[in-house]
């Protein structure tokens, strides 16, 4: 396990247990699911009580219960980076604040490697595109939906990177890599945070323990002579930080480089415990 986190000042993991986690957005406090706190809550229910939005599931949906009116949407800042924060039907935010230690991770890579062109898969609304731009890198950001993308693209507007190169691609991931390599186009870096579950723009389908390995494989025929980082993260359940390790292992092992996977964690400012979010492995030839 790494345990690692980066301070954000808009963002707070307040507490968390009882298979729940209550969570600062800016100027507000929001309770959502959460399957890993299985320990009990270091605040008393009064505390919770006082959020001014809760997603609660019945039976086999779910749906947000709002204390008072909150605006449709607000905005948190991490660093440089601005994004657009809104309460979806499927109990997200838009904000996977534990990606921020890899935003970080990226950037510095870049840094020392100089120019790049860097592949962001599933890429959902940018976090890590606009981290890679942000250090010079030329990103192709791809995801099969329309409204991450286009999220996303708020997003970079938001953080004033209208000029930075990005490729704004709603397209099927696996598509795109198969065409990207007819093309014989070659990237730098390749990020991806591939789900459980999913399907592409036109249906394909996308199961991670049926599809994962061999879409590795080919993506790291995308990368050039001297590649600069191979970054993947994951959220579903049962996968070890030490299975995405062993795949970046084997599918980058002619080339010199080190690997480092972990947990993704969060800090409570309540106690000294650490929510686990999911895991990540990633390969840096810096």
């Amino acid at each position: 396990m790494v345990n690692e986190s980066v301070l954000w000042e808009d963002y707070e993991l307040i507490d968390s247990g009882h298979g729940r986690k209550l969570e600062r957005y800016g100027p507000y406090t929001l309770v959502r699911p959460d399957p890993q706190a299985i320990w009990g809550t270091s605040l008393p229910e009064s505390e919770w009580n006082r959020a001014d939005a809760s997603y609660v599931r019945e039976h086999e949906e779910g749906g947000w219960h709002f204390r008072r009116p909150l605006p449709e949407h607000w905005t948190i800042r991490f660093r440089e980076l601005c994004f657009k924060v809104k309460p979806t039907s499927f109990k997200h935010t838009g904000v996977f604040p534990e990606q921020a230690v890899n935003w970080v991770w990226l950037q510095g890579v870049l840094k020392h490697y100089g120019p790049a062109d860097v592949l962001n898969l599933f890429a959902y609304t940018g976090g890590a595109t606009l981290a890679a731009a942000t250090s010079g890198a030329r990103v192709c950001h791809v995801d099969a939906s329309k409204g991450a993308v286009r999220w996303a693209r708020e997003n970079q507007q938001l953080s004033g990177l209208q000029e930075k190169p990005v490729r704004w691609i709603q397209d099927d991931v696996q598509a795109f890599v198969s065409r990207e390599l007819r093309r014989g186009h070659r990237y730098h870096g390749i990020i991806m945070d591939p789900p459980p579950y999913g399907r592409g723009v036109s249906g394909e389908l996308w199961k991670i323990e049926t599809h994962l390995c061999d879409f590795v494989k080919r993506c790291a025929r995308l990368l050039h002579d001297k590649p600069a980082f191979f970054l993947i993260n994951g959220y579903a359940t049962g996968y070890s930080h030490h299975s995405f390790r062993n795949l970046l292992d084997e599918q980058l092992s002619r080339y010199p480089g080190t690997i480092l996977s972990g947990d993704m964690l969060l800090p409570h400012s309540s106690s000294g415990k650490f929510l686990p979010c999911g895991v990540f492995a990633r390969w840096s030839g810096i």
